[in-house]
C-alpha cells in the first residue's frame, strides 16, 4: 500500500486531475487517503454518498443535495429505458396510464425508474402484459427482479449497527405512503428495547431521536415535514425501499405484513405482525408463541375480526407491543390483561370508553396511549404501573377550552415517579398535590383549572425541572388563570394557555418568561390581550410559532422592529375587533383567520 501511494503521488506531481470517490460510507475514508495526492497540483475531488455525515467533508457551497427526479425527468428516464429499442423512445398511447402508475410507484428514485423500465423493456408492450407486471410488482421486487436496488439496500443494512437496523426494520412494517410520526416511532423503539442509554447525559428519547436522524442522513428515510423549529416531525419510506426492507424483515423473522391478499398470513416464528387488511381469518390459525408485537393499521378494521382472543393473545406470552391505533374497538378482551410482558398498549384514536381495574396487572407497561379516545376516567389500579413512562388519555374536538377533554385521574399518581408524559388530567386539589411528585415529566397537560387551583398548580409545575411541553386549560372561557406565581423551567419549548389572564398582571407575567430561551411555540386562547400587554411578549426572542385564538381584544396588532426576530408562523383566529396588523419587519409566514 505504501509503495502504491508513493507511485500515485509521483505520477500526479504537477498534473491536473479529477478524482471521483463513488458511494463513500464513512468520512474517515477521505482522511486515510488524502495524503496520497500531491498538494502542488490543480485537482478536484468529487465524492458521492448516501450518508449526510460524509457531505460535511466539503464546504457548504460545494455540497449538492440530490432530490428525487421531477416528473419530466422521471418520464424521460423511464421512456429511455422501457423503449430503448424504439427510434423515438416514446410511450404508446395505450400504455400511458400504466406508465404513469409505474412512475408513481418509483416516486422519483432514479435507480428504481431505470430498473423497472429495464424490466418492462423485456416484456411485450401490451396493456395486458404491463398490467400483469404491475399487479405482481410488490412480489417481484421482493424476489430480486431489480437486483441493483436490492443490492444497494443490502449494503445499507449491513452498514447499520444492530440496534439501528432493528429500528429501521420496524419502520418497514408500516403501510405504503404511511407518514411515520417522530414521537410515536420513538416510543415504539423505546418500548421494544431497541434504545439503550449509551451516555450518562443522554436520555432514551435523545438517543432515539439521534437514531431517527441517522436513518434520515443515510437516506433510508425521507423527511415529509419539519415543525416550526426545523425539527423532524414525520417521515416515510420510499415505496421501493419499504418493499425490499419488508422482505428483509420477513426473511429474518423480524416481522411480516398481513394484508389479506395472500394465501399465507402468518409465518411461524415471526416476532412482529403488521395487520393492514380485513380478510384476516387465517391469522388465527397459527399460534403466537414467538410474537413480540402486533400492530394494526386502518380505521376500517374491526378488531373483533382479528380473533384476538384465540389463539393470538392466549399464546403470545412474550407480546410486548399491542398497538390498535385508530381501530373500531370499544372494549379490550380480558386476555390482554394477562400479557405480563406488555410494554406498549396503543389505543389512540379508538372508541375505547373504559379500562378495567385489571390494567394494574400489566406491571411491565411503559406506554399507555389512549389519546383522542372516548376514555373519561382512569382506573384506580393504573397507579400500580410503576414502569409507566408515557400516559396519554384525552378526547379531542370537545367544547372544552383548547379543544381537549381531560380524564379524571385516581389518587396515588405520585407513585408513577418515572412518568415522562402525562396528558391530559382534570385539575383538582388532590390531583395537583399528586403530580407535584412527578418531577421527571417532559410533557404535562391539565384542564378544568379554576382560580382556587392556582397555588397548588404553581407548586407542582415549579418542581418539574425538565418540562418541555406544558398545557394549561381553564374550566371555562371566563375563568381567570392566575399564573403569576408559577416559575417555568428554562427547558420549556412549547407552552399552551387556554383561559383569561389577569389584565393588570399580564405585562409582569409575560416579562417573567424572558429567561425561556428554549420557548419556540406559544399558544394563547381567551387571554384578553390588548395592544399594551402584547408588547410584553417581545421578550420571547426565540419564538417561532405564535397562535392567538380568541386571545386578542384590541383593534391593532403591532409587530415592532426587532420583535420576534425568529417568528415564522402567526395564527390569529376569533379577533372580532382586529382590523389592522402592522409589521415593521416581515414575517416569513403569516396566517390570519377571523
Amino acid at each position: 500500500m505504501r509503495s502504491l501511494a508513493e507511485s500515485i503521488n509521483e505520477h500526479l506531481q504537477g498534473k491536473k486531475f479529477i478524482l471521483v470517490l463513488d458511494d463513500v460510507w464513512i468520512p474517515r475514508v477521505w482522511s486515510e487517503i488524502r495524503n496520497v495526492f500531491p498538494a502542488n497540483c490543480v485537482s478536484r475531488f468529487v465524492i458521492t454518498s448516501r450518508n449526510h455525515e460524509v457531505s460535511l467533508l466539503a464546504t457548504r457551497e460545494c455540497v449538492i443535495h440530490l432530490e428525487p427526479l421531477q416528473a419530466h425527468h422521471s418520464w424521460v428516464l423511464f421512456c429511455n429505458g422501457a423503449f430503448w429499442n424504439n427510434d423515438d423512445k416514446e410511450c404508446p398511447f395505450e400504455l400511458l396510464d400504466l406508465a404513469s402508475k409505474f412512475l408513481r410507484k418509483c416516486q422519483g428514485l432514479p435507480i428504481a425508474i431505470a430498473c423497472i423500465s429495464r424490466l418492462l423493456s423485456c416484456k411485450p408492450p401490451t396493456p395486458a402484459e404491463w398490467d400483469n407486471v404491475y399487479r405482481r410488482l410488490d412480489s417481484q421486487l421482493a424476489k430480486d427482479v431489480i437486483p441493483d436496488v436490492d443490492m444497494i439496500l443490502k449494503v445499507s443494512l449491513e452498514d447499520l449497527p444492530y440496534d439501528l437496523k432493528n429500528c429501521f426494520l420496524q419502520c418497514a412494517l408500516v403501510p405504503e405512503d404511511y407518514e411515520i410520526k417522530r414521537r410515536r416511532i420513538m416510543r415504539h423503539w423505546i418500548a421494544a428495547g431497541f434504545i439503550r442509554e449509551k451516555e450518562e447525559n443522554k436520555t432514551l428519547e435523545e438517543v432515539a431521536e439521534g437514531y431517527l436522524t441517522e436513518l434520515v442522513n443515510r437516506s433510508l428515510l425521507q423527511v415529509v415535514k419539519r415543525n416550526h423549529a426545523g425539527r423532524l416531525k414525520c417521515c416515510r419510506l420510499h415505496d421501493v425501499t419499504r418493499l425490499l426492507a419488508r422482505n428483509k424483515a420477513k426473511e429474518e423473522c423480524f416481522g411480516t405484513v398481513c394484508n389479506g391478499s395472500h394465501g399465507v398470513f402468518y409465518i411461524e416464528g415471526t416476532r412482529r405482525i403488521s395487520v393492514q387488511g380485513e380478510n384476516l381469518e387465517q391469522l388465527s390459525q397459527s399460534g403466537g408463541s414467538h410474537l413480540r408485537a402486533l400492530h394494526v393499521f386502518g380505521s376500517y378494521i374491526n378488531v373483533d375480526s382479528l380473533h384476538l382472543r384465540k389463539p393470538i393473545l392466549t399464546s403470545s406470552k412474550l407480546l410486548s407491543t399491542l398497538d390498535l391505533h385508530g381501530t373500531c374497538i370499544k372494549m379490550l378482551p380480558n386476555e390482554v390483561f394477562n400479557l405480563f410482558n406488555l410494554r406498549y398498549l396503543g389505543l389512540r384514536g379508538t372508541g375505547i370508553e373504559r379500562l378495567p381495574e385489571a390494567v394494574g396487572r400489566l406491571q411491565s407497561l411503559e406506554v399507555l396511549d389512549a389519546f383522542n379516545s372516548k376514555l373519561s376516567c382512569l382506573p384506580n389500579n393504573v397507579v400500580q404501573l410503576q414502569n409507566l413512562r408515557y400516559m396519554y388519555a384525552c378526547t379531542i374536538g370537545t367544547m372544552d377550552i383548547g379543544g381537549i377533554g381531560g380524564v379524571k385521574a385516581p389518587n396515588g399518581l405520585r407513585q408513577l415517579a418515572g412518568l415522562r408524559a402525562l396528558q391530559c388530567v382534570k385539575a383538582s386539589p388532590e390531583i395537583l398535590l399528586e403530580v407535584e411528585a412527578l418531577t421527571e415529566l417532559r410533557t404535562f397537560s391539565v384542564c378544568d383549572v379554576r382560580c382556587e387551583h392556582s397555588a397548588d398548580l404553581s407548586n407542582a409545575i415549579t418542581k418539574m425541572d425538565h418540562l418541555v411541553h406544558l398545557e394549561i386549560f381553564a374550566a371555562a372561557d371566563n375563568e381567570v388563570l392566575r399564573l403569576e406565581g408559577i416559575y417555568l423551567p428554562p427547558t420549556l419549548s412549547w407552552l399552551s394557555l387556554g383561559g383569561q389572564l389577569e389584565k393588570t398582571s399580564m405585562p409582569q407575567l409575560f416579562s417573567s418568561w424572558s429567561h425561556l430561551n428554549s420557548l419556540t411555540r406559544l399558544t394563547l386562547g381567551f387571554s384578553n390581550i390588548d395592544e399594551e400587554s402584547f408588547s410584553s411578549l417581545y421578550a420571547l426572542h426565540d419564538l417561532r410559532f405564535l397562535e392567538l385564538t380568541k386571545a386578542f381584544e384590541g383593534k391593532k396588532l403591532d409587530f415592532a422592529a426587532g420583535s420576534f426576530p425568529k417568528l415564522r408562523f402567526l395564527h390569529i383566529e376569533g379577533t372580532a375587533q382586529l382590523n389592522k396588523v402592522g409589521i415593521e419587519e416581515g414575517l416569513e409566514k403569516l396566517h390570519r383567520k377571523s
